[in-house]
């Protein structure tokens, strides 16, 4: 497979690009399993290999290190050869390392073929794939960003329930091969859809690059760590709710079935809420929609608080979907905002890398708290003293800056 290089900017919202963002849609989906499958897959393993709950978690964590690296590295390549090459890479690391893990004798083996080739398989299929729909996408671009970075979701709407049906009937090392071998037929072809490059120089005029950078809050650099640290800020609030609900269900004596339907409910209208952040930004800007995410989300947190009936907590669960589902879409959609075109794949990858650090860490300093106040009630305020960071260094880009010209 081979590039078509110089795709011209008549191309942008062309009938081709829409078609080009449902196969994002479908790659994402397919290759984002490689985030929830593990999760499922834990209890099974943890039995299998006679090891405590921590040995057995470590699989994702390295699953979690591999997705960051690999999406700010896949980024790069993406910037210097298109998108063809990381995904033809990821698709191929994905399914040999689903095949690696069915082929494995200890939690060890697992764990490494989660973090060399799992996490960095899936990580193309995420954030690269995002700046890539960017550039094909100018009127809708916010939508369009949006409704690519949906796949991480539905991802985690279709295959637990699928690997969990064939882990209790075929076993988790049979279940891992037949997945390794799925993504790897049905990605590649899909991959081949993704072929065409768009023209960065015929696509931005110098004219709109002059404005853009006119329009820079602050330098380059220093704009490029602000985000990395919101994103970090946003994600450890972000991961209280998504990372301990189920745990906090069966605290309060509901039960951790329960907990996982809030869970499902969450993700569910998270979709819904990608999806409408895409709109609101094709409005207003990726600045204005991270900062009325990063509230909204702020808003529900706090409603964990007082509230802690079963009925009560549905409900903010589902709010809580629909308030932070568009928050780390708006990262992509400020990095096109405000950087050139060419360095979209690698700006957008070092952003959802510090995203993942914040949800990573937000989920470890949360139970850290909770082991040692034996409640959930300062993880929750921790979580909203880290948003509020988020929303303190949006709002200083926001006065700083001004919404730059479409590019």
């Amino acid at each position: 497979m081979t590039a078509i290089a110089g795709a011209p900017a008549s191309d942008i919202e062309s009938p081709y690009a829409w078609l080009r963002l449902s196969a994002a849609v479908l790659l994402a989906t397919i290759g984002n399993v490689g985030m929830w499958s593990v999760v499922v897959a834990l209890p099974a393993m943890q039995r299998d290999f006679g090891i405590d709950r921590a040995a057995a978690a470590l699989p994702y964590t390295l699953t979690m290190l591999g997705f960051g690296v690999g999406g700010v590295l896949m980024g790069r390549l993406a910037d210097r050869f298109g998108i063809l090459v990381p995904l033809t890479l990821g698709a191929i690391a994905l399914g040999l390392g689903y095949l690696a893990v069915g082929q494995s004798t200890n939690v060890t083996q697992v764990a490494l073929a989660h973090g060399f080739l799992i996490g960095l398989g899936c990580s193309t299929t995420f954030g690269p794939l995002m700046a890539d729909i960017s550039h094909w996408f100018k009127r809708r671009r916010g939508i369009a960003v949006a409704i690519a970075a949906s796949g991480n979701y539905l991802a985690g709407t279709v295959w637990p329930p699928v690997v969990q049906h064939f882990i209790a009937t075929d076993g988790w090392r049979a279940t891992h091969t037949g997945i390794g071998l799925f993504v790897i037929a049905a990605m590649l072809p899909l991959v081949f859809l993704m072929r065409r490059r768009i023209d960065y120089h015929d696509a931005e005029t110098a004219g709109a690059a002059a404005a853009r950078h006119e329009a820079l809050p602050v330098s380059p650099a220093t704009l490029q760590v602000l985000l990395c640290i919101a994103g970090v800020a946003c994600c450890v609030a972000m991961s209280m709710p998504q990372v301990h609900l189920v745990a906090y269900c069966g605290d309060l004596g509901y039960g951790p079935a329960r907990g996982a339907e809030m869970l499902s409910l969450m993700l569910g209208c998270g979709i819904v809420s990608r999806v409408a952040s895409g709109f609101i930004a094709d409005r207003i800007g990726g600045v204005r929609t991270l900062l009325l995410g990063s509230v909204l989300q702020g808003v529900a947190l706090f409603l964990y608080l007082p509230f802690d009936g079963l009925v009560s907590l549905y409900v903010i669960s589902g709010l809580f979907g629909l308030f932070q589902g568009g928050i780390v879409p708006s990262y992509a959609i400020i990095v096109r905002e405000y950087f050139p075109a060419r360095e979209a794949g690698t700006r957008v990858g070092l952003v959802i890398f510090a995203t993942v650090i914040g949800m990573a860490f937000g989920g470890w300093v949360s139970g850290a708290i909770f082991d040692a106040t034996h409640s959930y009630h300062a993880a929750f305020l921790n979580g909203l003293a880290w948003n509020l960071l988020n929303v303190s260094i949006v709002m200083f880009l926001l006065m700083r800056g001004r919404r730059p010209a479409l590019a």
